[in-house]
């Protein structure tokens, strides 16, 4: 006899074999005798206990196990589900401990795995607890239930993986209870995968359920160790379990064990009270005569049958922990004995009485060889080490089997090209409960449910930034077609050969061609009556004005850049300017010299060539002066405008590449010409009344009409395209040719006519009598007030005379 395990020295037991009987036990009465094993300081050992708690070695310090808890398996089956790409799945258990416990493992290490929800918590107990009710909360006492707890994991979620569903098995489930189970899981039929904590009666009633509401192929199981490799929870209904995945310790078939086994009779194990009942069970018979009823059916036993022989045998899974546990116990003995008792043959006096802590410490230090050849050893919480394997149930020809599809040993190692699924199929069934969003949609997240979203377009100008969200690309840039990125923004600008740049281009060139020819011919012919009549001097600088306005075209069409710019500011308007300068400057002439015909016959003030000229050129320099302004306030620069075309479609965004002249700031730079081309239409009208339209008086206000009626069109065209995508070329093309037709017209009107008579009738351009600028100015001014017909005498003797003697009174005076 071997002493007892004793806390005290008044707690003994008889017997190594009873020790042994409260060591060795599996799960049910595990958690039954561990509050009675704490309390003696008793240390236990399992062969069967998986459940997670049991790790916790504040309250189990005395529990040893040399099964891994279910908490590596849950980590396993997480790993797998990871593996195979499933994020959906539903959870079925069993009530009770191992169910129950094994689901909330699962959960918990899916939930710890993801990086969304790595630190909420799940404790067991709260002083208050809420339960979820449509929404709500409802507070409740006590210890947190199954269902309520399960269910504030799956509210928030985790790790890339989502319960559809968690069903509870109840331990008396009533009629149609699973059928109610079939319903539930089959509500999201995305979820296909079911995770399994159950006993094997709860797995084979929920495959006939499956059965029967014809679901074949439709779920793919995912078994915990209650399932492993066992036929019969799925026996007469195997193609409902064809692709199931279920997971089992590793473990070795004991041979010298089936030896032993399949050789016990009735007569060689009497002293197993067990055996007896167990050989009628195996063999369908009774031992008594008295047990046999007639009609049953049931035959006496012979004594002659066999075990494995008559009947179907198939070792027990754990026989290998069983024999573990046993040695673990004999190692930590053996190992006590020779540190208590050093060459003591039997026992010493420091081992009559064991203490319980003592003989904890060594068990927790074995570490030997199993049975099997795996080694058995301890953690501090008493686990043994997780080593599972993978099975997968597989139907090929008629051939059903439970097939070895991978293994776990802290790291999943799956077979998948080994993998068959249900119909023979080799491609893996999805769980998801989205389908994963095209390049360029970001996932909008179902709230409270990580693993389901609604995909949305990242539209208009964003991107997709990330899985779950899309920005706008910068300023300068548009998405790639696929709204995955961004790329630069194409920049445009007027180019030559483009029909909006074509009929400005040959307008100014013609204009320019026709202005030339104009200055050529008087020049030609600067010293007749004609050319002289017409004011040289004014008209060189009106027809330079129109040289500018034509060469302005080509300055708004070229690539912009500083020069360009520089250039556009001071021509575009400077153009205009010279030639509505001159052109106010002789209608002011004019109405001045009649004005004062009217009052005296004396000559008015600043009427020679040289004071038109000085007058001319100082209403240009104030054009020129508000340039330079400019010029110091702001200085010219070429710019990339990407407003300006920024269209609802972003493939057709460009950037337009232009002058920092905005509409405001050409308003400016072509009001004043403006304002000069509204005086000198002022001092047309005023002139109008001038018999024969003297000194040009009638075309240039003919002219000033023409131009303004150019202008009114052209201000609602330019900025009633403000918001066009084609406004860079709308409005330049307006632009350039408004300008062309304003020196067009002056050209046309003042110039045409005056070269036509010096080039095809010079009989028309010859000197008159000339009177002195007092008389002429008389007789017109008298003809005009008496005889308003009286300018229309034959050959315009009075307009030639006048126009002559004004425009050479200068030359009279220098030769006289």
């Amino acid at each position: 006899m071997l002493p007892p395990l004793s806390a005290s020295p008044s707690l003994k037991l008889s017997s190594l074999g009873l020790s042994l009987s409260k060591t060795c036990l599996s799960q049910p009465l595990s958690k039954t005798l561990l509050f009675v094993l704490f309390l003696l300081q008793i240390p236990q050992v399992s062969y069967a206990s998986t459940a997670p708690e049991l790790s916790d070695n504040s309250r189990y310090d005395f529990f040893s196990r040399v099964v891994p808890p279910d908490t590596y398996q849950a980590q396993a089956m997480v790993d797998l589900v990871k593996a195979m790409h499933w994020n959906y799945v539903s959870t079925v258990a069993s009530e009770g401990n191992y169910g129950e416990s094994g689901v909330d493992a699962f959960i918990q290490k899916s939930r710890e795995d993801g990086e969304s929800y790595r630190h909420m918590l799940m404790n067991s107990k709260y002083h208050s607890k809420h339960s979820l009710t449509e929404g709500h909360y409802t507070e409740v006492h006590g210890d947190l239930k199954y269902d309520i707890r399960l269910k504030l994991i799956m509210y928030h979620g985790g790790g890339g993986l989502c319960i559809s569903q968690s069903v509870k098995i109840p331990r008396e489930p009533r009629t149609g209870e699973f059928d109610k189970m079939i319903r539930r899981l089959s509500e999201n039929p995305n979820a296909r995968v079911v995770i399994i904590f159950a006993n094997e009666d709860d797995i084979r009633r929920l495959l006939q359920a499956a059965k029967k509401a014809n679901q074949t192929g439709h779920f793919i199981w995912v078994g915990s160790d209650s399932w492993g490799s066992k036929i019969s929870p799925i026996l007469n209904q195997e193609e409902m379990a064809e692709g199931a995945v279920t997971i089992l310790p590793k473990r070795q078939s004991i041979r010298g064990f089936d030896r032993y086994f399949i050789s016990r009779t009735l007569e060689n194990n009497r002293r197993n009270i067990w055996f007896a009942e167990f050989w009628e069970n195996n063999f369908q018979c009774k031992l008594s005569r008295h047990a046999l009823k007639k009609g049953s059916g049931v035959k006496k036993c012979t004594n002659h049958e066999r075990i494995g022989r008559d009947s179907t045998y198939e070792q027990e899974g754990k026989v290998q922990f069983v024999i573990d546990a046993v040695y673990a116990m004999a190692h930590a003995l053996h190992n006590m004995h020779r540190s208590l008792c050093p060459g003591n043959v039997g026992l010493c006096p420091k081992m009559e009485t064991i203490n319980g802590t003592l003989l904890l410490k060594y068990i927790r230090d074995v570490n030997f060889t199993g049975i099997a050849g795996t080694p058995v050893v301890f953690n501090v919480n008493g686990d043994a080490p997780g080593r599972y394997e993978i099975y997968q149930y597989q139907i090929t020809n008629n051939s059903m089997q439970y097939k070895i599809i991978g293994h776990w040993t802290d790291h999943l190692h799956l077979n998948t090209e080994g993998m068959q699924w249900p119909g023979g199929s080799p491609d893996v069934p999805s769980s998801i409960c989205s389908q994963p969003c095209q390049a360029g949609q970001r996932k909008k997240t179902v709230k409270g449910i990580p693993c389901c979203w609604h995909c949305e377009n990242c539209d208009g100008y964003q991107y997709q930034a990330d899985t779950y969200s899309c920005k706008m690309c910068r300023f300068d840039l548009r998405p790639n077609p696929n709204h995955t990125g961004c790329v630069p923004i194409p920049i445009v600008k007027l180019e030559w050969s483009s029909p909006w740049a074509v009929f400005p281009v040959l307008i100014a060139v013609l204009g320019i061609m026709a202005t030339m020819f104009v200055v050529l011919t008087f020049i030609r012919y600067n010293d007749t009556p004609i050319v002289k009549a017409s004011g040289r001097e004014l008209s060189y600088v009106l027809l330079t004005g129109i040289f500018l306005c034509y060469a302005t075209t080509f300055l708004m069409i070229s690539t912009p850049d500083v020069g360009i710019c520089s250039l556009r500011r001071i021509f575009l308007g400077l153009g205009m300017s010279i030639s509505y300068a001159a052109l106010l400057t002789k209608t002011n002439r004019i109405y001045r010299i009649f004005e004062q015909g009217k009052m005296s016959v004396s000559a008015p003030r600043f009427i020679s060539p040289a004071s038109q000229l000085v007058i001319t050129f100082t209403l240009i320099s104030v054009q020129l002066l508000g340039v330079c302004i400019w010029f110091g306030v702001d200085p010219s620069q070429a710019i990339i405008d990407y407003e300006d075309q920024r269209t609802s479609n972003p493939a057709m965004a460009r950037g337009v590449l232009k002058c920092d002249i905005s509409d405001l700031s050409l308003i400016c730079l072509l009001g004043y010409s403006m304002l000069l081309m509204v005086t000198c239409t002022v001092y047309a009208i005023k002139t109008r009344g001038v018999p024969e339209t003297f000194n040009e008086a009638k075309p240039i206000g003919f002219t000033m009409y023409t131009t303004c009626i150019v202008w009114l069109a052209f201000i609602p065209i330019f900025f009633g395209t403000s918001q066009s995508a084609e406004k860079m070329y709308i409005q330049t093309t307006t632009l350039t040719i408004s300008v062309s037709l304003s020196a067009s017209v002056s050209l046309g009107m003042l110039y045409m006519p005056k070269v036509y008579v010096v080039l095809l009738h010079p009989e028309q351009n010859i000197p008159k009598h000339k009177r002195s600028l007092k008389a002429v100015v008389t007789a017109a001014t008298m003809s005009n007030k008496f005889n308003p017909k009286g300018g229309l005498r034959p050959n315009g003797e009075a307009k030639s005379e006048l126009c002559e003697s004004l425009e050479t009174q200068g030359e009279y005076q220098r030769s006289s």
